[in-house]
């Protein structure tokens, strides 16, 4: 995180030629345990990680913000009072959906500023570099403006930019786990009651991230399909089981065998994910704390099976990783991370085996598809904060 940050304010200083007075840094996240459960109510286990997005800004002196992304190298400009949206600039739209729903939240007057984002999240990699920009850039502006938002409505206001702003019907999974996360420890999230807890993990594991290099564009991709899915799937056993069905966190794989033969069948298919999912999670936080990691291995593996089979969003490069990690000594389990289509699967390895799993997972990836990839550790981490103020 510092070396980010000092990235960030050698950016600022050589673009616009003053230091930056804010300055706030988000973790990306990595999904451990629920898939697709967020926005059906559900349960999820999750971690902040060891890289992040850092966003600095400086008064501008004018109505005016200019937004400088060091990664990509561009600049956009917008009114600080009405910053829109962005056709040709789209990185820019998560700074200006934040910038107007802060606004809308809290009713101040808006300051123009510079502002300069740089992350060392891999794009695309299913890390959620797009959470973190948001509550990093969040962090950063509400500071400017003199306010300090709660942290879930901090959440909210990201999520709601993504929404609105990027055209992802993301839950809130990744706004809290960047915000929320905690040194050595999991992120469990009830995502009806937004009560957020952490879960220790067992002594002697680490995680493994190994990021296919096949990008996703959730924008472009199936999501928004599958959570249409499960919202059908909400409103059919509301309708056949009663009022008491407010989303698929209340129904039970049971209830959702006995309508097998009812419900259309690509329905059910994608309903099947997030019921299993919610089972997992909450048989996964009790084994976590009874140390049982290779039973919470195990639910990490059905997990991916569940995704292969019923929600369908992963692919032929993530399911020759995790078919590797089940052959590969002192891999206890393995699954996609993030809204699948690509991008990386997790794995929870013994610590002492870290090096050579990821090793194995690399041979196997090269030698399969001809591409070099390079699997990292990621260490649970501390949530997102202000680095810097006036």
């Amino acid at each position: 995180m510092n070396a980010l940050t000092e990235r960030l304010a050698e950016k600022h200083r050589r673009h616009y030629g003053v230091e930056p007075s804010h300055v706030a840094y988000a973790p990306g996240r990595v999904e451990i345990l629920g898939n697709h459960t967020d926005y059906n109510e559900g349960f999820v286990l999750s971690a902040a990680i060891d890289t992040g997005i850092a966003y600095g800004l400086t008064a501008s002196g004018s109505p005016e913000c200019s937004l400088y992304s060091a990664d990509f190298e561009r600049t956009a400009a917008c009114p600080a009072a009405d910053p829109g949206r962005s056709d040709g600039e789209g990185w820019s739209n998560y700074s200006r959906g934040v910038m107007a729903f802060l606004r809308e939240r809290y009713g101040f007057e808006p300051k123009g500023f510079l502002g300069t984002q740089i992350g060392d999240i891999p794009i695309g990699a299913g890390l959620s570099s797009s959470a973190a920009l948001e509550i990093a850039c969040g962090l950063a502006v509400a500071a400017f403006h003199g306010l300090e938002p709660e942290p879930l409505d901090l959440a909210r206001i990201g999520q709601k930019a993504e929404h609105e702003y990027a055209g992802v019907k993301c839950g809130l999974l990744d706004q809290i786990s960047s915000l929320f996360g905690r040194p050595q420890a999991l992120v469990f999230t009830d995502f009806r009651s937004l009560d957020v807890q952490t879960v220790a993990l067992p002594p002697e594991t680490a995680f493994l991230i190994a990021n296919t290099a096949v990008k996703h564009a959730l924008v472009d991709s199936e999501y928004n399909e599958r959570r249409q899915r499960c919202e059908q799937a909400a409103a059919y056993f509301a309708r056949m089981l009663g009022p008491h069905i407010r989303a698929l966190r209340d129904v039970t794989w049971n209830d959702l065998e006995a309508h097998r033969g009812v419900l259309d069948p690509a329905i059910w298919r994608r309903a099947a994910h997030p019921i299993g999912e919610n089972e997992r999670v909450l048989r996964g936080a009790r084994l976590l704390e009874a140390g049982d990691a290779a039973g919470f291995g195990r639910l990490m593996f059905e997990s991916h099976k569940s995704s292969m089979i019923y929600f369908e969003n992963s692919c032929p490069e993530l399911d020759t990783l995790i078919e590797a990690a089940r052959t590969i000594p002192g891999v206890l389990g393995a699954r996609l991370s993030g809204g699948g289509f690509g991008g990386s699967i997790v794995a929870l390895v013994e610590s002492g085996r870290v090096r050579a799993a990821g090793q194995a997972l690399a041979e196997v990836y090269e030698r399969e598809y001809g591409h070099t990839i390079e699997p990292r550790e990621v260490v649970p981490s501390a949530g997102a904060r202000l680095v810097r103020r006036p």
